[in-house]
């Protein structure tokens, strides 16, 4: 209640104050800004003992399943190995561009999928007015098996993160904020759309 009479006297007090005066007349005035400020703290007290709300005591929310997520960053590499990988994974698409006087971005990224040292995925997303839809830009991911790159998703919308849980031996990715993709031992599977494989 007694954030209820401060917060009342103070506005009493700016409204005395600045009786019928513009808005830019109480801009110019430093009182009318300093009670401005001074008010503001109190509004803010008021207003959250009248809901019940305290800044104070907080209760930490439990960990949300994503927990861990470590997001695939995408930049453009021009002149790398991994941009020169990207290119030739999606030369069809880069030359369907071209004849559409189109020059896509490449952005790459990659990330370790398990404790495997030949298992770095390479993230690939191809940025253009042409070939991103009102969804967005598509990522593919790719991996590496006998010096030959393999597609294991292909053309998800969304930022990608690779999670600390695992299926057969490879990490969960999460593809925007809660669609999950599991390992079923030769490509990512959508869980909104399947069962999920035993771990």
């Amino acid at each position: 209640m007694n954030d209820i009479k401060t917060f009342t006297d103070a506005r009493l007090q700016f409204r005395v104050m600045i009786g019928a005066m513009s808005i830019q007349q109480i801009l110019s005035r430093r009182a009318a800004v300093l009670a401005l400020c001074f008010m503001l703290p109190a509004a803010l007290s008021c207003a959250d003992a009248a809901t019940g709300k305290s800044h104070h005591h907080t209760r930490h929310a439990a960990q949300p399943a994503n927990a861990g997520a470590a997001p695939v960053i995408l930049t453009a590499h021009p002149g790398t190995k991994l941009d020169e990988d990207a290119r030739k994974l999606n030369e069809d698409d880069l030359q369907d561009a071209a004849k559409h006087h189109d020059q896509p971005v490449v952005l790459v990224g990659s990330a370790s999928l398990s404790s495997g040292k030949n298992d770095e995925a390479l993230f690939v997303q191809l940025q253009s007015a042409r070939l991103c839809g009102s969804a967005g830009c598509t990522t593919s991911v790719y991996l590496k098996h006998n010096d030959t790159w393999n597609t294991v998703l292909d053309s998800v919308n969304g930022d990608i993160s690779v999670l600390p849980t695992r299926h057969k031996g490879m990490h969960d990715l999460l593809v925007s904020p809660n669609d999950r993709w599991i390992w079923n031992g030769k490509e990512y599977q959508d869980t909104l759309s399947a069962p999920p494989m035993p771990k």
